[in-house]
């Protein structure tokens, strides 16, 4: 595989004290390569938003390293901000000037920006050039948060849940302008709340949990962890059955089998009922990312704020 483009070594990052402080971010390890869509994930105080002010330089780690293209970007902040892209949850451009005239003023900042008129067209703003920003809708001032971001070509792109608030069209539309960059070769840094948008985009997957990375991979390696589930109503006057593989509850006459071999516990338990036994309210279901997210925010809950500056 080619060399990481971002790289983290046992980051941390604590704020107070320095011993007694709390500490957001407690030795994680992470890496993004070029062309890569990598989704941090984690439940409210989990540590990612401390953890992108690392990766992006905006804060200095209390302990580990940071590195893009092999520089810090703390200390490297002036070289490395023009191959950076940056959507945070809010942009603060003026609402006074129209949407031409803010991506003009940002174009305006580099030194080989793309064309104020391409950028927009990557994000379906030109017909909206002449509006002002106070007058877009939500979904229009992410749009124009995100074409600001790409304007210089970044090499990286830090994107701090860009899709809060977005009606489906314009979410799907953004998935479409991140999927295009992609192809560029363009690495991304996503933090989001959705679920499937992380699902749908991602290469590859980290979920925090108290400041620390619990799982890690593919969509489908952190899915395969959890054992799929089979549920029916329990049958009257009849003793559960036992299946090898599966481990069984029940809470109100609703029981519900988690096995990792769905398909085999499937068929031994509808040769159990045979035409003999009702499985009403029968359902079987897939280990999903949702169950591998809800398993790991089950684990505790992370000490209090998590993420105050």
């Amino acid at each position: 595989m080619d060399i990481p483009l971002v790289s983290a070594t046992a980051l941390t990052r604590r704020y107070g004290h320095p011993r007694t402080g709390f500490e957001a971010v407690r030795g994680i390890d992470l890496d993004v390569h070029p062309g890569e869509l990598f989704a941090l994930l984690g439940t409210n105080g989990a540590g990612k938003t401390s953890t992108m002010e690392l990766l992006e330089g905006l804060a200095r780690p209390t302990s580990g390293t940071v590195q893009i293209a092999g520089l810090d970007p703390y200390t490297h902040r002036r070289v490395l901000r023009p191959r950076m892209g940056i959507v945070l949850q809010e942009a603060g451009f003026s609402g006074d000037l129209t949407v031409i005239e803010t991506a003009r003023m940002w174009a305006g900042t580099m030194a080989a920006p793309r064309p104020v008129k391409e950028a927009l067209a990557l994000v379906d703003l030109v017909d909206r050039d002449g509006v002002a920003v106070s007058s877009l809708s939500g979904g229009e001032r992410r749009r124009l948060d995100l074409a600001l971001a790409i304007m210089g070509r970044p090499q990286i792109l830090f994107l701090d849940e860009p899709t809060t608030g977005l009606d489906p069209e314009s979410r799907h539309r953004a998935w479409e302008v991140l999927t295009r960059l992609l192809e560029t070769g363009t690495a991304i840094v996503l933090t989001t709340h959705y679920l499937e948008e992380a699902e749908r985009l991602a290469d590859r997957i980290s979920i925090m949990h108290a400041g620390r990375i619990a799982t890690s991979g593919t969509v489908a390696e952190i899915v395969a962890a959890q054992p799929a589930t089979i549920s029916f109503r329990r049958p009257v006057g009849c003793a559960l059955p036992t299946l090898p593989g599966a481990e069984c509850s029940l809470q109100d006459d609703q029981v519900k089998l988690y096995t990792h071999q769905l398909q085999t516990t499937l068929r031994a338990l509808l040769d159990w009922a045979g035409d003999d036994v009702e499985l009403s309210q029968l359902s079987a279901s897939s280990a999903s990312l949702e169950q591998a997210f809800l398993a790991i925010a089950e684990q505790g809950a992370p000490e209090p704020q998590a993420e105050a500056a």
